[in-house]
């Protein structure tokens, strides 16, 4: 159950929507997430009301069409299957918005079952006392 924010600079809704593709795809790819579990807030900011900052850090050298992509998702994954996520998604998002690899920066936060609620004020990941046989 993953929750994906996307925020670019003036991409367009189509290489938006890619970049939402391209992550979701890999999502499935690397970590099994199933197909239809697809949470996504995908955001083109204007660069006038809304924009992006980014830097030359680590010697990655970004620019404007930087894509950033933030995961949330529940604990569990080994270092390699996040490694194999971010590369994946840097293909992909090459591949289907033509996003710069070095423009796809990635940031993943691991939760617990208990920190979700899919709707109707439920945290469904969490065993209720009335299901416990």
């Amino acid at each position: 159950m993953p929750f994906v924010r996307i925020d670019t600079l003036q991409a367009g809704p189509e290489r938006l929507a890619a970049l939402g593709r391209a992550v979701h795809d890999a999502l499935e790819e690397t970590i099994g997430i199933p197909p239809d579990d697809r949470f996504q807030v995908l955001t083109d900011h204007d660069g006038t009301s809304g924009t992006l900052r980014h830097g030359g850090y680590l010697g990655v050298h970004r620019d404007d069409g930087i894509a950033y992509i933030a995961i949330t998702l529940r604990s569990g994954r080994t270092p390699a299957q996040k490694q194999a996520l971010y590369r994946r998604i840097a293909e992909l998002a090459h591949a289907y918005a033509g996003t710069e690899p070095r423009n796809v920066f990635v940031v993943l936060t691991e939760n617990g079952s208990a920190d979700w609620s899919l709707g109707e004020g439920v945290a469904q990941y969490v065993e209720s006392p009335r299901t416990r046989g």
